[in-house]
């Protein structure tokens, strides 16, 4: 089943212009049902620009509609508005705090948790008090990632190297899409997921360049999980005793969407790994020469 970018450009400027249903498209396309629905669904998660929404769930008469859902209306109301200018304009993590989105979900719909990271490196260690992995092995379509510049996927989980579980998580078809800065120090983190590419012989992992706060993973559009260092370097003497890692999960359907958009609007304008590499290689060859 293959679906060329013309395809998808096609799908996404009919659906631009009013919400469609999965027949009205595939008299667009001159394609069977079935195949434009996997279409749908294949453009959803790795693009985000279109979401789908079925009536009547359930009955005979279901319909599943699929209407447009890119960023021009990411905000609903004045304080998302805030919030989403804030992380746009933020560079890094100590530019924007996750309590800031946390304080507006429902109790019901979100959990804190705070470890000690006094003792241990969490770019290398992973606290036994956040079971990282089985968190990140909950994937099962798609993992949308905020991060600073990839050291944690260097890291372990008792003998569990988190870049084998996202490895393992490729293999079994989970599209990875990441958002962190690339530059000459630790574009190897860039380079070693990318690896995974070469391996299965398909772009499972795709990494793009931006400077940005959060530090956040989304999985399935079912939880996101916020991850925000408080050092006492960043605090006046007596205010922080040791460094600790604060930890928020959110399973806000509403907030999920939002911070997805979040994610695609940051996503589609940030530079691509490749490119990115391909300068700082040759940088890095000038220098070389230099010396």
């Amino acid at each position: 089943m293959v679906l060329d970018a013309d395809l998808t450009r096609q799908i996404c400027d009919f659906v631009r212009l009013k919400p469609r249903s999965i027949q009205e498209i595939s008299a667009k396309i001159k394609k069977n049902w079935r195949t434009t629905e996997r279409y749908v669904e294949i453009i959803e998660e790795k693009e985000g620009c279109i979401a789908s929404r079925i009536f009547r769930k359930g009955t005979r008469g279901a319909l599943k509609i699929v209407y447009w859902n890119y960023v021009e209306d990411i905000h609903n109301t004045s304080f998302q508005e805030e919030l989403l200018n804030a992380i746009l304009q933020g560079r890094r993590k100590q530019d924007f705090s996750p309590f800031d989105i946390y304080q507006h979900v429902d109790d019901n719909k979100k959990k804190l948790y705070i470890v000690d990271a006094s003792e241990v490196d969490p770019d290398i260690e992973i606290s036994k008090g956040d079971d990282f992995v089985s968190f990140l092995k909950q994937a099962e379509k798609q993992m949308l990632v905020f991060s600073g510049n990839m050291s944690w996927i260097n890291a372990h989980q008792d003998n569990i190297k988190i870049i084998d579980v996202l490895r393992d998580l490729a293999k079994k078809g989970v599209n990875i899409k990441v958002i962190s800065r690339i530059s000459m120090v630790g574009a190897d983190n860039a380079e070693k997921l990318l690896v995974i590419n070469k391996e299965l012989g398909r772009d499972a992992i795709e990494i793009k360049h931006r400077y940005q706060p959060l530090r956040a993973i989304i999985i399935d559009n079912k939880i996101v999980k916020f991850r925000e260092m408080r050092d006492p370097a960043y605090y006046r003497d007596g205010e922080l005793s040791k460094k600790m890692e604060v930890f928020y999960d959110i399973y806000d359907d509403d907030w999920i969407k939002w911070l997805e958009k979040v994610f695609f609007k940051i996503f589609s304008n940030a530079l691509p790994a490749g490119k990115r590499l391909t300068e700082i290689d040759k940088i890095q060859d000038k220098l070389f020469d230099f010396h």
